[in-house]
């Protein structure tokens, strides 16, 4: 599923979509980001040694999550964090790198989705833990 693809089911847009390609597999879901150079979340994360801040690539993972949530569950929902567990980082992650995030859900009932995934780069661990969402019904959603 290339980025135009997942814009037909994820509601983020630019600059905070954060999956280039996703793909299920059995139970699991494959998922790339690559890092670019401009950021808006590396711009200042910190000068002259930009290093993607560890919130971010939790938003990765969980981005990258979404095709674990049945399609007919997102159609009158949206998936909003309800926790994060067990998170744990292990290498850093610099634009230029390709993230690439395995996911399985670990649970589902109900609106709560609990997952566990990781993302690494060039195969090296950055990022772990266990991820919750809420599907919220989006007649819900209100500023």
């Amino acid at each position: 599923m290339n980025r135009e693809e997942i814009k037909k089911i994820l509601p983020h847009r630019e600059p905070m979509l954060l999956v280039d390609e996703s793909e299920k597999v059995g139970d699991e879901v494959f998922s790339k980001y690559t890092i670019r150079e401009n950021e808006f979340f590396t711009q200042g994360h910190f000068p002259g040694y930009p290093i993607v801040p560890g919130v971010i690539l939790c938003e990765i993972m969980a981005q990258s999550s979404f095709l674990l949530i049945p399609s007919e569950d997102l159609v009158d929902n949206t998936a909003l964090y309800a926790g994060l567990d067990n998170v744990k980082f292990k290498n850093s992650v610099f634009p230029g790198d390709t993230v690439c995030v395995k996911a399985h859900a670990i649970s589902h009932k109900g609106p709560l989705v609990v997952v566990e995934a990781e993302a690494r780069v060039n195969d090296k661990l950055a990022c772990k833990g266990r991820l919750s969402f809420m599907l919220v019904p989006n007649a819900n959603l209100k500023k």
